[in-house]
């Protein structure tokens, strides 16, 4: 397929796109702007920023992948324009930048469609000196009108798995050229590199990963440790679950308490449950599982209600089984608060979901079968002895109630995670380096 038979084809599925693209917001809730001026490229004020990096992340996990990378580029100076196709990932960034935005220095955006007057109008309109898209973000009209705005356009902390490869060969010439156009790579790894390579990618550079380079706030990993240490339970961390694990885990949970009390569902004086949905539209669905499961919980937004302070957050939490992550951001506080983390979306065939963040703050990790979305870092932590694998969600729980019983273990676990995290870092520092040949730094 070359360009013009994809504008053909994307022109004439517009209006179910368009239909799919209501029907995800209504279901994740939030605002998407579907059919706002700005998907389209009209915009009704100018843009306050002169010559910004455009920094592209897709949604809630790229934008926190691009962080460490944003904020460096934001401490040496440049303006960044930060585009989002969905709602969670606009919220975190607003959430991560929100004093950045408020002092001008950068602005958020939706990606308009990649209909060919779109891109063009949103180009012209805000004028980036480069373009960083994060991961595996390509869109062939995005990348021909930054090409003929001699706008370069680079992919950084890409990964680029076996499926990709196969649908960009797919997909024929349309994303060869797209793929070639773009004036640098920086891949996670050798495999992602080759890949890259094989789909018209040009000079692919190995960098490693931006997830590696993230920095734990401080303040909540302080308050995670306190409160485990005032609480006289241990803390075991279910994250980032997706659609069909909360219901699994919950039954292990269950399973779990049958054991451990001689009266079905009473609360386990001994072990406290962290359960983490990863999309904040689903907080409210597992809060009615737990509640059918009659499973006793507290939701973290309820500690936040009642004031919040220490004394109240240990009784809630003392008598309850099961606190329910229903926040955004505080994924660090969790982390440290928990003797060893349980990360989903890798228990069902959903690619799983970033362990790094655990391991950086020296939590020892539990991951599932599913994880092709780290395929490269799950590898090496297990190598590294800093995560072990689960066949399912029943295991995981018994694996890690073991593991809560075995100090010296975990902190086998936890140091070779935190010696495996600070072996890796950089790859802000390589990327930066490169977009700084690409373009001239700003002058302080």
């Amino acid at each position: 397929m070359n360009r013009f038979f994809y504008n053909v084809s994307i022109r004439a599925l517009a209006p179910a796109l368009m239909v799919w693209m209501g029907l995800r917001a209504r279901r994740a809730g939030g605002e998407w702007g579907v059919m706002s001026g700005p998907r389209f490229g009209y915009y009704p004020q100018p843009s306050g920023l002169r010559l910004p990096v455009w920094v592209h992340a897709v949604s809630l996990g790229e934008t926190r992948a691009a962080q460490p990378f944003v904020q460096a580029l934001l401490d040496q100076g440049y303006p960044v324009l930060l585009t989002h196709m969905t709602a969670t990932g606009r919220a975190e960034g607003a959430r991560a930048f929100a004093q950045a935005i408020e002092q001008g220095r950068l602005a958020q955006q939706w990606l308009p469609y990649d209909f060919p007057g779109s891109v063009r109008r949103f180009l012209e309109h805000y004028r980036p000196c480069v373009a960083v898209m994060i991961e595996r973000e390509i869109w062939p009209n995005t990348i021909a009108a930054a090409r003929r705005l001699n706008i370069p356009i680079m992919l950084a902390s890409a990964r680029f798995s076996d499926n990709s490869l196969r649908q960009s060969l797919r997909a024929g010439r349309v994303m060869r050229e797209a793929y070639a156009s773009l004036q640098a790579v920086y891949a996670q790894s050798w495999q992602d590199a080759q890949r890259l390579e094989q789909a018209g990618a040009p000079a692919v550079r190995v960098s490693g990963n931006f997830k590696f380079d993230v920095s734990m706030p401080a303040d909540q990993v302080e308050r995670g440790r306190s409160f485990a240490a005032a609480i006289p339970r241990k803390i075991i961390t279910i994250a980032s679950t997706r659609e069909g694990e909360d219901e699994l885990f919950i039954r292990a949970i269950c399973k779990h308490l049958k054991r451990a009390n001689a009266q079905s569902n009473e609360l386990d004086p001994e072990v406290l449950f962290f359960l983490i949905p990863r999309h904040p539209q689903r907080f409210d669905e597992v809060a009615n599982l737990l509640a059918k499961a009659s499973v006793s919980f507290v939701r973290r937004s309820e500690l936040a209600d009642k004031g919040g302070t220490a004394s109240s957050s240990l009784r809630l939490c003392s008598q309850t089984a099961v606190l329910l992550g229903d926040s955004l951001g505080e994924m660090p506080r969790y982390y440290a608060a928990s003797q060893i983390a349980i990360v989903a979306g890798s228990f069902l065939p959903l690619g799983g979901q970033n362990l790094i963040e655990a391991c950086a703050i020296g939590t020892p990790v539990l991951v599932g079968p599913h994880t092709k979305n780290f395929e490269q870092a799950v590898a090496d932590a297990l190598d590294e002895g800093a995560a072990l694998r689960a066949p399912n969600p029943e295991a995981a729980l018994q694996l890690a109630l073991q593991l809560v019983n075995d100090p010296q273990r975990l902190n086998k676990m936890s140091q070779a995670g935190s010696h495996w995290v600070q072996k890796h870092t950089g790859a802000v520092t390589r990327v930066l380096t490169g977009l700084n040949e690409l373009v001239k730094p700003p002058q302080h």
